[in-house]
């Protein structure tokens, strides 16, 4: 079996990856101190590197970690073991962050924006279409069957396990998509996945229905969700050193919250910041708040009026005009149309 890594669009010698995941996979095989060097082998880590909780890995690290534990195991459902450990906690501030959302749309932003600050081996992309909401994962990188297997097992786990957690029961309504074959454990999945589940497809995706997306999150905490957030931005600014101006980090942390909420103040806040300060930082980069809001808002209302079906009114919904009348005016100032105006164009153009 082939079993080349090959690179993309990544740097997979950049130490990026907490240690706490490889650690958890050596507590879900259950191994002693001799075990997890066996885990460690062709990593040139040592245990004690291991166990120190600052220790970030490179990404081809974490896939040998990966591999040498798929041999460890010696258990084809291991994928779907590990996605169960891997619970929300585990996922530091971005975890923490998902788990006070107000709703599962704003968590599936919060995991779409800060992936990178934890697991950069893939991206995730959303699209809506007829009251579905379909979250696909892309790795960037060319796996091995077996380990893009176990790894998209553990993404869905984790997805459905978060999902429980803001809903409040299992999200039977979700579709799950996966690129491998039916694997010949198959009847497994129905532990771990309480979906419909379909083999062989052309991308790994879940489908969720947006009325699902929008039922609150019983534990939301505004306040928390707030800590969590200003770390999270920190952390990603970090990331991206070269990308540290002030209309970055605002767009970032408008798209990580439910469309049109965050306040002028509080992005102020989340940057240590006041609010005038913010304002002038802004105009020095030639925009303000409000142009960026507005930017993001017209850009995602459009894409909802060219890909989907969704009603004018349902799009306003979703992006949290208090009515359509509201959501109107606001984009015909940004077009100069009206939004079925500008949908009947878009249809009528070859």
């Amino acid at each position: 079996m082939d079993t080349r890594i090959t690179m993309r669009d990544i740097d997979l010698s950049q130490p990026c990856i907490p240690s706490n995941y490889s650690r958890l996979i050596a507590r879900e095989l259950g191994l002693q101190a001799r075990g997890v060097s066996d885990l460690l082998a062709m990593t040139q880590l040592s245990v004690d590197q291991l166990l120190q909780e600052d220790t970030l890995l490179t990404p081809q690290q974490q896939l040998q970690i990966l591999q040498n534990s798929l041999q460890l195991a010696n258990d084809d459902t291991f994928g779907l073991r590990l996605g169960r450990r891997l619970t929300s906690p585990t996922h530091g501030a971005m975890g923490f962050l998902v788990n006070s959302s107000p709703d599962l749309l704003t968590a599936i932003r919060a995991f779409q924006v800060f992936l990178p600050t934890r697991m950069n081996l893939a991206r995730l992309e959303m699209a809506t279409r007829d009251g579905w909401l379909e979250l696909t994962c892309h790795f960037h990188m060319e796996l091995p069957e077996q380990l893009q297997r176990v790894l998209s097992e553990s993404f869905a786990v984790i997805f459905f396990d978060c999902a429980e957690f803001i809903v409040g029961r299992p999200v039977k309504e979700v579709a799950c998509g996966f690129l491998h074959e039916a694997p010949a454990y198959r009847d497994c999945y129905a532990d771990y996945i309480p979906g419909a589940i379909t083999f062989g497809a052309t991308s790994l995706a879940l489908n969720i229905p947006l009325d699902v997306c929008k039922e609150p999150n019983a534990s939301a905490n505004h306040e928390n969700y707030m800590m969590a957030l200003k770390q999270c931005e920190g952390m990603l600014a970090q990331l991206q050193s070269d990308r540290e101006s002030c209309k970055y980090q605002v767009q970032k942390m408008m798209l990580s919250h439910p469309p049109g909420v965050l306040t002028e103040e509080e992005a102020a806040a989340a940057l240590f910041i006041c609010k005038r300060t913010l304002a002038r930082r802004l105009k020095a980069e030639g925009t303000s708040f409000r142009q960026l809001r507005d930017g993001i808002l017209s850009q995602q209302a459009i894409g909802y009026l060219r890909d989907s079906s969704v009603s004018v009114e349902a799009i306003a919904e979703l992006l949290n005009y208090h009515d359509g009348a509201n959501f109107r005016r606001a984009f015909k100032r940004w077009f100069g149309v009206a939004p079925d105006q500008y949908r009947r164009q878009l249809i009528s153009q070859p």
